[in-house]
């Protein structure tokens, strides 16, 4: 019995997807497990790899080529001898070789090959750090989300209890004879709606923790929750959009990736003009062969003594001149410096994509900063207010109506409050990430 429970506890995690869901899981931990697991990250860190080889095979192109063969023939009649002759006989040749060739000049299309890998090595690897962006930002984002759906959830509680409170109050006033029955009936309905407002916002925080678990790729989202953190709003002043630009643009993998291909985009146009240039190659081997005939008037030598009187070896060097390609090398040139002009539309059009991403996170910042500040300005009157409302309400110099609806301005503010707050920290510390700053909270 022990020995099956050992096992089934060796056992659980692994069928739980090794992932630890008994804490409360930090940003910190959310991000990390994400750039581990996420499937877009892996299929940008397998790119890497690809490019990877593709790269050390152009580097490896300046080798020379070198292959060996072996080959046999039979003759069935007139057949050629050892010495070159020909007779009315069967007879066989088995000949080897070896040979290999080296390019030496083409025109600068090899050195442009290899500079080109390396630079789609370079954007394959500056892609992979966008994917990671990428979802950091998703994760960061849905974190978040599930911080404020907390927040409302508490305000949701916070505004059972009150009900509750003023439910028991008043029963205990209309046992008495000092509360009317109906009032009391009036509060009950306004519980019973506040209940419906809890249920609410605890689905929409299951719905956000499911999001969350879904972007991390759990296996099973249940029991997952997330720490808490105390969230301050710091009290900073917004750099303009402009000088936020400036420094994002130096670092963002995703303007990278599109400069590295423009360089890339110089480079095929080197190789399309490559074409033009005469070509040098050299080469070089060794062969010999074995004869035998069925004609016993022609004799012949052992197989290793063959085998040594043939053996020839040679050296050579082409020269290839292009002449007329029937307009092929001049339609590629003229496709790669098509294909150079599209890729700098598409880095103009990436700059432009990250400018109007940290002009909407601008002004999203300063809008969810002005909010914060109305926000609490406002919830400290709604509650200053609704604390006067109480007293005259339990004083009975106000009614129940005036007293729900303080208290329903009251929760309304403290909501906006927190939204602002989320939204304020988020937009702000989204804008440092652009500058290269981790996201924290």
């Amino acid at each position: 019995m022990k020995r099956i429970l050992l096992a089934l506890s060796l056992l659980t995690p692994a069928l739980a997807g090794a992932q630890d869901l008994r804490h409360p899981w930090t940003l910190r931990e959310c991000l990390d497990w994400a750039l581990e697991h996420n499937l877009t990250v892996k299929q940008s860190e397998l790119n890497v790899t690809q490019q990877e080889i593709q790269t050390n095979t152009a580097e490896n192109s300046w080798l020379p080529n070198l292959s060996g063969s072996v080959n046999e023939s039979l003759n069935f009649g007139r057949g050629l001898t050892a010495d070159n002759t020909y007779t009315s006989a069967n007879t066989t040749s088995t000949g080897f070789s070896i040979g290999g060739s080296m390019n030496l000049f083409d025109g600068l299309a090899t050195p442009n090959n290899i500079a080109l890998s390396r630079l789609n090595l370079e954007a394959a690897t500056a892609d992979l750090e966008r994917a990671r962006d990428d979802i950091r930002v998703a994760v960061a984002k849905a974190y978040v989300q599930v911080l404020y759906d907390y927040e409302i959830v508490d305000v949701a509680h916070k505004q059972i209890e009150l009900d509750d409170a003023q439910v028991a109050r008043l029963e205990a006033m209309a046992a008495n004879g000092k509360a009317a029955q109906a009032d009391v009936s009036q509060q009950k309905a306004t519980r019973a709606q506040s209940g419906v407002t809890l249920v609410q916002a605890e689905n929409n925080l299951r719905l956000a923790l499911l999001d969350l678990g879904q972007l991390l790729d759990f296996s099973s989202s249940e029991g997952f929750s997330i720490e808490r953190p105390v969230v301050e709003v710091d009290e900073i002043l917004l750099d303009l959009p402009e000088r936020i630009y400036a420094d994002a643009v130096e670092v963002r993998p995703a303007i990278r990736a599109e400069e590295i291909r423009l360089k890339g985009r110089e480079r095929s146009l080197k190789i399309a003009q490559a074409a033009q240039y005469p070509s040098l190659n050299l080469s070089g081997g060794v062969g010999t062969n074995y004869y035998t005939t069925s004609n016993a008037a022609y004799p012949q030598d052992k197989f290793f003594d063959q085998l040594s009187h043939n053996f020839s070896p040679y050296i050579g060097i082409s020269l290839s001149v292009p002449i007329f390609t029937k307009f092929q090398t001049r339609n590629n040139i003229r496709i790669a410096r098509l294909n150079q002009d599209l890729q700098q539309i598409q880095l103009d059009k990436a700059r432009q994509s990250l400018y109007k991403e940290i002009q909407q996170a601008w002004n999203n910042a300063m809008a969810a900063q002005a909010k914060y500040h109305s926000s609490a300005e406002a919830s400290t009157a709604a509650e200053d207010a609704f604390r006067l409302v109480q007293a005259k309400y339990e004083n009975g110099k106000a009614s129940i109506t005036e007293f729900n609806e303080s208290r329903n301005r009251l929760l309304k503010t403290e909501s906006d409050r927190v939204q602002a707050t989320y939204e304020y920290l988020f937009q702000s510390r989204l804008l440092d990430f652009y500058r290269g700053s981790a996201l924290e909270l």
